[in-house]
């Protein structure tokens, strides 16, 4: 686990930036495959997820050990990994990229969010979709998935650095999803992304409403005109920004 825990100052800034302004904020440190590719939100909530990495990794299922009565097992890592996710967490699911068999479902999912879980992704799908998206709790999938895991994929390894979606994810990096995408921060950077993130927000808001006023893109975004600067710092009093 990360001795970088997340506090509620980071947590609210990282509320309010989106994956897209993250990623731009970790191209500039060379960090440039944070973004979990192909997953979307099973159904968009307005407001971002945010909380520490509790993984679970499956691999390829072996038919004489993933038959139905697995789930008569109460130590049986997907099982276990719901009823042990800290409060806060976010569970990512290293699913192969895989949505031939679903990740979990409604019920699970929906334990997952009554033990206080702030969200869940896999690179995989979920089955019982339609229930998952009327959940308060973020959701991430590839696609709705009706076949049990059981199928071609076996829960094997709980809080371990795994893949999802060709993101390298690391028990206690700090996940943000919005309603795009979801993105990984290394936990010892979150602080600093967090407080660049807002900055880079500001300016945003700033340029896109100038341009919603008539402004053309050349020496405002990026800001390569004083004028812009100029502009934005006028702006940014008056709006309290």
């Amino acid at each position: 686990m990360t001795d970088h825990p997340l506090t509620p100052d980071t947590k609210a800034k990282l509320e309010q930036v989106s994956v897209a302004t993250l990623a731009t904020a970790l191209y500039k440190r060379g960090l440039r495959n944070q973004v979990i590719q192909d997953v979307r939100p099973v159904a968009p909530k307005g407001r971002n997820m945010v909380g520490p990495a509790f993984t679970l990794r499956y691999m390829p299922a072996r038919e004489d050990r993933n038959q139905l009565v697995e789930f008569r097992n109460p130590d049986h890592p997907q099982r276990k990994a719901i009823e042990t996710c800290p409060p806060g967490h976010v569970m990512v699911m290293d699913s192969r990229k895989s949505a031939t068999a679903a990740s979990a479902g409604d019920i699970l999912i929906t334990r997952l969010m009554m033990r206080g879980g702030a969200g869940v992704v896999t690179d995989g799908g979920f089955r019982d979709a339609m229930n998952i998206a009327g959940l308060e709790m973020p959701a991430y999938h590839s696609r709705p998935s009706s076949p049990t895991n059981l199928t071609t994929n076996e829960a094997i390894d709980i809080n371990v650095p795994i893949g999802c979606g060709d993101a390298p994810v690391f028990p206690g990096d700090i996940v943000v999803g919005d309603d795009d995408s979801v993105i990984i921060l290394p936990a010892h950077l979150a602080e600093e992304l967090a407080n660049e993130a807002m900055e880079m927000t500001a300016y945003e808001d700033f340029a896109l409403e100038q341009v919603k006023n008539g402004a053309p893109i050349i020496g405002l975004y990026p800001a390569t005109k004083e004028e812009s600067l100029e502009k934005f710092a006028a702006w940014r009093k008056e709006n309290d920004r």
